[in-house]
């Protein structure tokens, strides 16, 4: 089996590997956007190698999760606090990052953490992009209340029935603070559907 420890950057990943059966070991940055790293991964699978992946958790690597998954790589993630209490000295640097990871992972310590699968993590992104909506309509609501409330129409949850709504779209407003009102309606009534 061939362990990689991989201190991941969005543009570059530097590695320290070894495998087991020979002793041999060593370090390499891997570009990403040149396509070496997926070039390095996919050799390795052509030559029918058995690869052990461990990394700290860390943003904009899906795409290389998924192309371990895809070359049927195994892939430890690790929780970042836990690895960062396990560095001998404090001196940071990718090598020495990468050449930790490595050395958890020989020394059967690494902090794996629980991750969720790629149907769970897509199900994920459409509850993030949903929580995202309400919070933009949250805010357009919030935004039309101040305009109510500036014309002494205090109505709380009472604006957003059909008689709170018509009272808004009747108020006598200067151009500008009527077009904003208008704009935010329309807004609104193009988000409600979607979050639904």
């Amino acid at each position: 089996m061939l362990m990689i420890g991989v201190d991941y950057h969005p543009s570059f990943q530097q590695i320290a590997f070894l495998e087991e059966e020979t002793g041999e070991c060593g370090e390499q940055q891997l570009n990403h956007s040149e396509g070496e790293a997926e070039r390095f991964y996919r050799d390795l699978h052509q030559r029918g190698i058995h690869v052990r992946v461990g990394m700290e958790a860390t943003g904009y690597s899906r795409w290389f999760e998924r192309l371990l998954a895809e070359l049927g790589f195994e892939l430890w993630i690790g929780d970042p606090a836990e690895i960062k209490t396990r560095r001998v000295k404090k001196q940071k640097t990718d090598r020495k990052d990468a050449q930790l990871l490595l050395r958890l992972m020989r020394e059967d310590n690494f902090p794996k953490i629980w991750v969720p699968s790629p149907e769970n993590r897509d199900l994920r992104q459409l509850l993030w992009h949903r929580h995202r909506f309400v919070q933009m309509r949250t805010r357009i609501m919030n935004q039309l209340q101040a305009i109510a409330m500036n014309e002494g129409k205090r109505r709380k949850t009472k604006l957003w029935s059909q008689q709170g709504r018509a009272e808004l779209e009747k108020l006598s407003l200067a151009p500008w603070a009527s077009r904003r009102r208008k704009e935010l309606l329309e807004v609104l009534d193009r988000m409600d559907p979607v979050i639904e």
